[in-house]
């Protein structure tokens, strides 16, 4: 075999190879990551995803839920939110601005 045409691990060819598959496996990750099954059609929040996307702490969304604002299932010991019913309440709240 010719030394001119042995391909190394250094190679751009491999390099470029590789990084590919990395850039692959990371957007496999984050799919995974964020992949929330549906049952029924519905996907189910936990308190921490609502409180991250929505800015609200934990404490907040626990009020909302004593004082019947925002409805929820308690599972195993886990709240869940149906995403529906987080982006009514977001809908219901929403006011236009005049101009």
């Amino acid at each position: 075999m010719d030394n001119d045409n042995l391909i190394t691990h250094s190679d751009e060819r491999i390099v470029s190879f590789f990084k590919s598959l990395e850039n692959m496996l990371d957007g496999l990750e984050n799919l995974t990551k964020n992949y929330r099954p549906m049952l029924k059609g519905e996907r189910y929040l936990t308190d921490r995803e609502v409180s991250e996307r929505l800015k609200l702490s934990r404490r907040v969304l626990q009020n909302y839920r004593d004082e019947g604002l925002l409805p929820y299932c308690k599972l195993g010991g886990k709240i869940l939110y149906r995403e529906s019913d987080i982006q009514h309440m977001l809908d219901e709240g929403y006011r236009k601005t005049l101009g």
